[in-house]
């Protein structure tokens, strides 16, 4: 594997998209030059300083912790283009015309090192056209280089060579992209908005055209076009909102200029209500009205017939609903095409058509089926490609579906079908185990063989695909214990197998056993599961116990919990929490007890008991009671509650970290512990992390003994800050008693201040407290709610 690294990068141009491409190499630890027009007046760098304070106050973040920030300077053309002389890569996001970005490489051409990386996030204009803007000498290390909006958390970049770009460059840049940026690439084709923008671009102006043919509403469509089948929950409408009609309106344009051949041709035009938006400034969600507005709470969508704004309702008929529910695709698709219900026909006429379009344009603008696939995964959310929907629904029969449509004249297009529907993916399906097919190749292409891509031991897949498959060594209901021979036979793998990975009694007896069965035969463990990793106790499993009064029972519940925290932290060989996605209340308890955490950036980890009127009780307090001694000793004053406070505020308001790496700034990781970009990689690092350790002559801690606690002064100090949210209406008396609970835990109890205590105490005092916490009436009222809407109550 190559040694490529990014030592320092440039972005230029202070846009939406420019300021989140520089936040989010910020985040993977490279300072980065975001460069922009001088201002008019003031300050020169003006334009990107603002642009620069705003990425703080964007929701999502796109800054992983908030001292990111200070890894970007600010700088213009006029006078800093000396500073792209030790940039390893730079990366143009100016506004998508050619030739302002002509103007652009002929200013910094001058200033670019021999051996630096220049790449275009153009959305969709000719690679091989802007490279000509750029002196020969530097023109094989120009590429495309395309991020999707927001850049830290859409998957997807694509990646487009020229005629020129030099092959080890590119592979360079793809293996740095996916393990240090965590992204998925797509080698596309220097065609017209790519691939992603491409399809679902006119994925778009399908849902436009039959919406209109069948007289449906944007809220219904939009109910139509979410998760029901299987797109996100922003659905068409939403989506262009969030987009901001002015770009699609530009993109669309874009595929209306540079093929005038295509035969869907026609349809390549901004619809009369969409322009007459665009026209009153009504561009979407940026502007607070386009397809939908909101009104107070109300929520109203544009009525075409009204030529006004009404409530947005979107239902969906109940036997278009019942169609949907059937879980063989082959069934469905058959069922919608033959109802007369105007649902159902849009339906099949959307898949029609982006089957058609799919089919047609294989050749032209993807290498393979599998790209294209992915394409739309991770750039437009979709749960399965148009290839891989096709293929589960039956090909053959779909093909021919599709082509009598096309016969009858009801397709958007009357382009036949190319001839390889009907060859041999007919039978063996575009994917397959041989890999996924090539139109232009007439072949099925195997995956990349990059280096990089052999630490993604579970790499997701395209239907039809197969994954390497672990031997079992010992499970039960709640957990597997297994391995992987292949990579590292002498390190087991736990996986948690519940619904969410909640942690019920299945799972805590599974886990004691996967330690002990680790300590007998192997040299370390790892827990890892594809996301989320634990959204902590099973609250059924609770309130069932609260309903039958059995607090005995209960008690011994926590009990067992914490005795599975501490056998993780105390186990004979390592074990290495491999964390992603959420990780609460218990899960974030397991992984502080684990001797070293690998972590997703996309991690969101957090002690929450406190909305369901609780407090960690698996031994999340006691860590942090532990951790604030530890620290304190190394201090002046050696007083613990200094580190109590902010754990304090963290866990009374139920505080979730926005990434990996902020979970380290809150305490629930280490500063040692790894923070990986890209989640595929986690198993791979988590064995060798375990490997590590191992080999480096791991040996099970001491339990400590002699912790000095806050007691009762920090308590009281905890009481106080406590009255006055209270008096400031920020919490509810029951907030109030639930906080108060944490404050003692984490303070070693009603005791004098400075008292020495053991470990076991400190579990004590927060097991006692849970259990008194699950008799109040109103703790019982939050768990209750929870179970019945998913949501936390305030009472």
């Amino acid at each position: 594997m190559s040694n490529f690294i990014v030592r320092k990068a440039a972005v230029l141009g202070a846009g939406v998209m420019g300021a989140q491409i520089a936040a989010h190499l910020a985040n993977a630890e490279v300072p980065v030059v975001l460069f922009d027009l001088p201002a008019a007046t003031g300050d020169a760098n003006g334009i990107v300083r603002k642009a620069i304070d705003a990425l703080g106050k964007l929701e999502p973040s796109p800054l992983a912790t908030k001292d990111r920030v200070a890894y970007i300077d600010a700088a213009n053309y006029g006078q800093d283009l000396e500073q792209l002389r030790d940039c390893d890569l730079i990366i143009e996001a100016i506004a998508e015309k050619m030739e302002w970005k002509d103007d652009l490489y002929r200013r910094i051409a001058p200033f670019i090192a021999p051996t630096a990386i220049i790449a275009s996030n153009t959305s969709g204009l000719s690679i091989n056209r802007l490279a000509e803007g750029l002196p020969e000498a530097l023109r094989p290390r120009f590429c495309g280089i395309h991020f999707f909006n927001p850049p830290r958390y859409m998957h997807l970049v694509e990646l487009i060579a020229t005629r020129g770009t030099d092959a080890a460059l590119l592979d360079d840049l793809e293996s740095w992209l996916v393990s240090r940026l965590g992204k998925g690439i797509v080698r596309a084709l220097d065609t017209p908005n790519f691939v992603a923008n491409r399809v679902g671009v006119f994925s778009i102006l399908a849902v436009m055209h039959h919406t209109q043919r069948l007289g449906l509403g944007f809220d219904v469509v939009d109910s139509l076009t979410g998760p029901i089948i299987g797109r996100p929950k922003s659905a068409t409408y939403r989506t262009a909102d969030v987009v901001g009609l002015d770009t699609l309106a530009h993109v669309i344009k874009t595929m209306q200029d540079t093929l005038p051949a295509d035969p869907w041709h026609g349809y390549y035009g901004v619809p009369a209500w969409l322009a007459a938006l665009i026209g009153k400034g009504a561009l979407g969600q940026k502007t607070r009205a386009g397809i939908f507005r909101k009104e107070g709470r109300a929520i109203k969508v544009l009525d075409l017939a009204l030529q006004d704004y009404r409530d947005s309702a979107g239902e969906v008929d109940g036997g278009v609903l019942a169609i949907l529910k059937q879980r063989d695709p082959a069934v469905r698709f058959a069922q919608l095409r033959a109802s007369e219900h105007p649902q159902a026909q849009f339906l099949w006429a959307i898949f029609r058509d982006i089957f058609h379009y799919t089919a047609f344009h294989l050749a032209d603008i993807a290498d393979n089926a599998r790209d294209l696939d992915f394409a739309m995964r991770w750039g437009f959310g979709w749960a399965q490609g148009p290839f891989e929907t096709w293929q589960a629904a039956g090909w053959r029969s779909i093909a021919e579906a599709v082509r009598a449509d096309i016969e009858a004249g009801r397709a958007m297009s009357q382009a036949s079908l190319p001839a390889w529907v009907f060859g041999r993916v007919a039978d063996e399906g575009v994917h397959g185990p041989q890999g996924s097919y090539s139109a232009s190749a007439d072949a099925y292409r195997p995956r990349s063989t990059l280096p990089v891509y052999r630490r993604q031991l579970f790499p997701e897949r395209v239907l039809g695909e197969t994954a390497m498959v672990g031997e079992t060594v010992w499970e039960n209901d709640g957990v597997r214990l297994w391995t992987l021979p292949q990579v590292d036979d002498g390190i087991a793998i736990v996986s948690v197998k519940s619904r969410n990975h909640t942690l019920g009694r299945d799972v805590i007896v599974g886990m004691q056993e996967a330690v002990a069965r680790a300590e007998a035969d192997y040299r370390g463990l790892v827990l890892w599961h594809e996301a989320p990793f634990a959204f902590g106790a099973n609250l059924k499993e609770v309130a069932e116990a609260i309903q039958a009064g059995d607090f005995d029972l209960l008690e011994k519940y926590v009990a067992e919990f914490q005795n599975t925290s501490m056998a993780l932290k105390y186990a004979k060989v390592p074990v290495v929490a491999a964390v992603q996605g959420m990780a609460l209340g218990g899960g974030c308890e397991f992984l502080m007890h684990a001797a070293k955490r690998v972590i997703a950036l996309e991690s969101y980890i957090g002690l929450v008991e406190a909305g369901v009127g609780l407090i960690p009780a698996g031994g999340g307090c006691k860590e942090f009671a532990i951790r604030a001694a530890q620290a304190a000793a190394k201090t002046g004053g050696n007083d613990p509650f200094e580190f109590i406070q902010p754990v304090f505020l963290t866990i009374a308001m139920a505080t979730v970290s926005k990434s990996g790496a902020q979970a380290k700034e809150l305490g629930f990781a280490v500063d040692t512990d790894k923070v990986v970009f890209n989640a595929h990689e986690l198993l791979y690092v988590a064995l060798r992390e375990a490997r590590g350790l191992a080999e480096a002559g791991h040996y099970p801690r001491l339990s400590p003994r002699g912790v000095k606690v806050a007691g009762r002064t920090g308590i009281a100090n905890c009481e106080m800050m406590l009255a006055n949210m209270k008096e400031g209406g920020m919490i509810s008396a029951h907030d109030y008693a639930v906080a108060r609970a944490a404050a003692t835990a984490l303070c070693g109890g009603e005791v004098e201040t400075g008292s020495l205590v053991d470990e076991r105490w400190l579990l004590t005092v927060e097991r006692k407290l849970f259990v008194e916490l699950l008799k109040n009436p109103k703790t019982q009222q939050r768990i209750q709610h929870m179970l019945e809407t998913g949501k936390p109550l305030r009472n």
